[in-house]
């Protein structure tokens, strides 16, 4: 079984996002859990991530959103040298753009090296987070596939993208063996908007914990310290 972990941006993803809507409707997918969603160190991220690679084992699929995206990036041209099938990239946050919280170390300059992976990058044309422009570069220089949503701002829970099963369709194009993939293969240029796909995520205290992982993974949208609501995931 093909496991994927999900790897949310700075505060952590909140219930009405679209990763955790993902993470309550398919019990395949992992949170990575990081130690600090507020002022990390990349190094630490990336380790974190290593981590969580060695517990689900190879041919897992990384699902990042924002700075999530710069982490994949770093450890992807790192020392770490596990193999992944792939890595939907939604919404990749500039670390080097005025705009980038200035908490956070490490994560500039973002590696602009191509990945040894598939990869799709989905972008907005109005994320104030990092240019239209930007995210094409990213996306060339990681020899990703591009897809443009339009109007979506920073395709996180503000965004009234409910489920969004559009992106949820991308990914199962990540998470099919190769040889599917090439069957099905198409060029993406632009996507729709999505919206609610119905399905609602799981209540805070329904959340589970899979297996004895250390607290590096976690099922659903536990917290073991305090809850934040977030309006706005960076």
């Amino acid at each position: 079984m093909t496991r994927t972990l999900i790897l949310p941006g700075l505060h952590d993803s909140n219930a009405g996002h679209w990763q955790s809507r993902w993470e309550a409707r398919d019990e395949t997918l992992l949170r990575v859990v990081q130690d600090d969603w507020e002022t990390p160190h990349c190094a630490d991220w990336i380790a974190r991530l290593d981590q969580a690679l060695a517990l689900t084992g190879p041919d897992a699929v990384l699902v990042a959103h924002s700075a999530g995206c710069a982490l994949v990036a770093h450890w992807a041209v790192g020392e770490f040298s596990r193999r992944i099938r792939g890595a939907l990239l939604v919404a990749p946050s500039d670390p080097e753009a005025s705009s980038f919280p200035s908490g956070p170390t490490g994560f500039a300059p973002i590696p602009l090296l191509r990945f040894r992976f598939r990869s799709i990058v989905v972008a907005s044309s109005n994320d104030p987070y990092v240019t239209l422009s930007r995210a094409q570069t990213f996306a060339m220089a990681w020899g990703s596939e591009f897809v443009m949503i339009g109007e979506a701002g920073h395709i996180n829970s503000a965004s009234g993208l409910g489920g969004w099963a559009e992106g949820f369709a991308l990914l199962n194009t990540l998470r099919k063996p190769p040889a599917e993939n090439l069957r099905g293969t198409m060029a993406r240029k632009r996507m729709p908007k999505g919206r609610s796909d119905g399905s609602a995520p799981r209540s805070y205290s329904r959340a589970e914990s899979r297996g004895n992982n250390g607290g590096v993974l976690r099922r659903g949208n536990q917290r073991t310290k305090t809850i934040k609501q977030y309006t706005n995931n960076i």
